[in-house]
């Protein structure tokens, strides 16, 4: 120990005291250069606050600057910068990614759970998810697990890079992707294992060899953001990569009308259903439809038109873009869809022949199952798909850009979204969610998917539990018990 504090003096005596007193200068000027500037910094933000916060306070109200937080939080953000929007467009406006407005949802339901009147399922026991679509057609869809890739476009939506991406993942998973409205893709056709195509309202594709070429046809009615009303694609926005899979000659519009073109009455409904069943060889027809009032009388003609699946989208469902007015004013929330529906298909002898499939802000493991649980054989899942996907790569477009400029076609970002890697991080997305309602299950004591139902819910809200014939959290249970 002494001989290296020896050593250190020594080395002390070697150095320029010139440079120590010049460093020592500097150094010092440096730290009260940092000093008064942090003190002339905190003397500027506090004289401005002083300013600021004596005319907030005095100001009367009608001139002061708080008014504008006043009459905002009074109106809602989201109005206000709507009305903007629409003053500079003087046109609708076209609002992204579904409605903001808070519907009743799945948050008011809550399991039972399995203790000793009714035990857990053990642990090591394998749990079945499976799923068969359309059990009564000639080629059924059977898929690995209760959760599909919601129809989203290629083109007028979502790029080519995340329709291949989503029906990777969707492969790798073992469930299946709905073609959306767009035009059937190579390469996503490549990728996906089970693949529904959706039979749309346009005039573009729905060539036979497309048709024959599928695991499901999903005939389009509407949708729940913007319910039966048709849009149009202007020809400028079309580049020749879209043009040439649309197959859309240069100056003509991508026009997606209001009804089905080849249903324009009821009556012709089983007509169309039996041309696509005998062109595809028989996989399930079904029907994609947003729920209203008149739900049951539109599920009476599809049904009795030979439908295999109705496809139901709440009103909470998504859309690349549409007006507000549809988002937030019209439609059923998607509780109170899947359980109408599911109800009249029992009720009327269909729920054995024809499956359903519920849509609108499907999020997690929990919506899934309590869809189930209300009568719903499967889910679709959009938004929350694109997010899984995209994972951290959103980290690529961010802060600069939204996360969406990663997925969109024709976006600032869609050169970067890397294929693989978001077809791996939708895979483990899907593959836990799978992982999650088998444990739900088994928290119910039971084995099955198949056997969840709406005895092993309770209601948080009123309304929900009388709309639903589910009973409040607070209801004693009755019981007999046999030893």
């Amino acid at each position: 120990m002494k001989l290296k504090k020896m050593n250190l003096k020594k080395e002390i005596k070697k150095l320029d005291t010139k440079k120590i007193i010049t460093y020592g200068a500097g150094a010092a000027g440096t730290v009260a250069g940092l000093w008064g500037a942090k003190q002339l910094g905190r003397k500027a933000i506090q004289s401005a606050n002083s300013h600021i916060g004596r005319i907030l306070m005095t100001d009367i109200y009608d001139e002061n600057l708080y008014e504008l937080v006043s009459s905002t939080s009074r109106i809602g953000i989201k109005e206000v910068m709507e009305t903007h929007l629409r003053a500079t467009e003087g046109k609708a406006i076209s609002r992204p990614m579904g409605t903001p407005k808070k519907f009743p949802n799945m948050d008011s339901l809550m399991f039972s759970i399995s203790q000793l009147y009714v035990m857990p399922t053990p642990f090591e026991e394998e749990i079945d998810v499976k799923v068969t679509i359309g059990k009564m057609a000639k080629k059924p869809l059977e898929i690995e697990m209760p959760i599909m890739i919601a129809p989203m476009a290629y083109g007028v939506a979502l790029s080519k890079k995340a329709k291949v991406a989503l029906a990777k993942g969707a492969a790798l998973a073992g469930t299946a992707i709905c073609s959306g409205e767009g035009p059937v893709l190579k390469e996503e056709r490549q990728a996906a294992k089970k693949y529904i195509y959706q039979y749309h309202r346009g005039t573009w594709g729905k060539r036979e060899e497309d048709i024959a070429n599928c695991d499901a046809i999903e005939i389009q009615f509407g949708q729940g953001a913007i319910a039966g009303v048709g849009h149009v694609f202007n020809a400028k926005y079309i580049d020749n990569e879209m043009r040439e899979a649309y197959g859309f000659p240069p100056g003509k519009d991508i026009v997606a009308h209001s009804r089905q073109p080849e249903v324009n009455h009821p009556s012709q409904l089983p007509t169309l259903v039996d041309k696509l069943k005998r062109i595809s060889g028989g996989v399930p027809i079904g029907a994609k439809i947003g729920a209203g009032k008149y739900l049951e009388a539109d599920l009476d003609i599809l049904c009795n038109s030979g439908i295999d699946y109705i496809s139901l989208d709440g009103a909470e469902a998504a859309t690349k873009g549409a007006p507000p007015i549809l988002q937030d004013d019209f439609g059923i929330p998607a509780i109170f869809a899947i359980n109408r529906a599911a109800e009249w298909l029992y009720k009327n002898n269909f729920k054995n022949s024809v499956s359903l499939i519920a849509s609108g802000k499907i999020r997690t493991p929990g919506d899934m199952l309590k869809a189930i649980a209300l009568g719903a054989d499967a889910v679709y899942i959009g938004s929350i798909a694109l997010f899984a996907m995209s994972h951290t790569q959103i980290l690529k477009v961010l802060p600069y850009e939204p996360p969406t400029q990663l997925v969109w076609h024709h976006a600032k970002g869609e050169s970067k979204l890397h294929v693989e890697e978001a077809a791996e991080s939708l895979k483990k997305f899907l593959n836990a969610c799978k992982e999650e309602i088998g444990e739900g299950i088994k928290a119910l004591g039971k084995t099955k998917l198949s056997q969840v139902n709406k005895e092993d819910l309770v209601a948080l809200d009123e309304m929900v539990a009388k709309a639903c014939g589910i009973p409040m959290v607070y209801e004693p249970f009755e019981y007999e018990y046999e030893e």
